[in-house]
């Protein structure tokens, strides 16, 4: 079948990887699916479908890499350990494996840890988005990565005899990093951090964002009761991140969910990839990535401010309504006023490149 004749220039078998990943995600997500064995396996053979298909993708590129068998056992051979000794606690699941873990953390409906799902697929679009770049780089073995490795492997030995799963996390990640250095090289590591950065987005949080999501919760309620006084909701009523009318007979939760992590991480990502793909200088990537918090609070002030206002209006169902169904008032506020930074950032300049000086005669 001719190329073009497919969306986007993608081939069949691509548009059969992609209905896969769509049925994966859908059986991901829910609670009647939580903790079943069927979104496991499809999520495990979706991810797996993504490597041929990336090389396929990549596939004059792939011929040229050196090395690549080589990594490519040494990296099976670190996921089988994962695999079969990745996980020392069964409360959640009777299995080793730190994927199934995970896995559990991400497709939770009462976490909010879902865009674990996404990074592996996301960091692979990356990878084949700077595959040149990659390639241009002076590829060769490098022994020094092995240091990467172990250190890895010692962190993982450390989340496992302390039952930290989180550990074994980082450390799986990292000697999957260092393996890519021991195949092709220092410059290889230093080309490929970004996108193996994003991979910090697959750690998941839960009960360790608490102390960062409580301060946020408190700091958007405070301020929705100063906005409320002005004369939005002169009664409202302030009780930690709870929110009441004059006869407490209606509540605005500041709930964590929707001002906590998920906004925060999800929009930290985003800024993070659209900061690293459209900035070369360091400091424009670094604003983008601060601007994800103050971000995070303005989108949740909005969606407060404007649920209050539409149970003042219109009465507390009304006010009920939009509160439940209408979170997507937060990212998409959030997601506008980060592009409007970006577009603000594009204004300066990049520094000019250095050039030798003239000799003096």
């Amino acid at each position: 079948m001719n190329k073009k004749l497919l969306p986007y220039g993608l081939l069949p078998h691509e548009i059969a990887f992609l209905i896969l990943l769509g049925v994966a995600f859908y059986f991901a997500s829910g609670e009647e699916h939580y903790m079943k064995p069927l979104p496991l396996a499809l999520f495990s053979v979706a991810l797996l479908a993504a490597i041929p298909v990336f090389i396929f993708r990549c596939r004059e590129e792939w011929r040229q890499l050196p090395n690549r068998w080589f990594f490519l056992v040494l990296a099976a051979a670190w996921v089988a350990l994962f695999v079969f000794l990745g996980n020392a606690v069964f409360n959640y699941q009777d299995s080793p494996s730190l994927f199934a873990w995970m896995f559990i953390c991400y497709s939770s409906p009462y976490i909010d840890e879902g865009h674990g799902l996404l990074i592996p697929f996301v960091v692979l679009v990356l990878f084949w988005w700077k595959r040149r770049e990659l390639l241009a780089q002076p590829l060769r073995l490098w022994s020094p990565a092995i240091g990467l490795v172990v250190f890895a492997l010692l962190l993982h030995l450390l989340g496992y005899v302390s039952q930290q799963q989180r550990l074994s996390v980082v450390g799986f990640f990292l000697g999957l990093y260092g393996l890519t250095g021991l195949a092709w090289g220092r410059q290889w590591l230093k080309a490929s951090f970004f996108p193996f950065f994003l991979f910090v987005f697959c750690i998941p949080v839960g009960q360790f964002a608490d102390p960062l999501t409580l301060p946020l919760r408190l700091l958007v309620s405070r301020i929705v009761e100063i906005i409320a006084h002005l004369g939005l909701a002169p009664d409202l009523i302030r009780e930690g991140t709870q929110l009441f009318d004059a006869q407490h007979t209606f509540a605005y939760e500041v709930a964590a969910a929707c001002s906590g992590i998920r906004s925060l991480v999800a929009l930290l990502a985003l800024a993070t990839i659209y900061g690293f793909i459209n900035f070369k200088t360091p400091w424009k990537r670094v604003v983008m990535m601060l601007v994800a918090l103050p971000l995070a609070v303005l989108g949740n002030v909005v969606r407060l401010c404007f649920t209050v206002a539409v149970a003042e209006t219109f009465g507390q169902k009304a006010g009920k309504a939009v509160e439940t169904d209408a979170g997507y008032i937060t990212f998409a506020v959030a997601v506008g006023s980060a592009f409007l930074v970006a577009r603000w950032l594009e204004k300066f300049p990049p520094a000019p490149a250095l050039q030798d000086k003239p000799a003096i005669s």
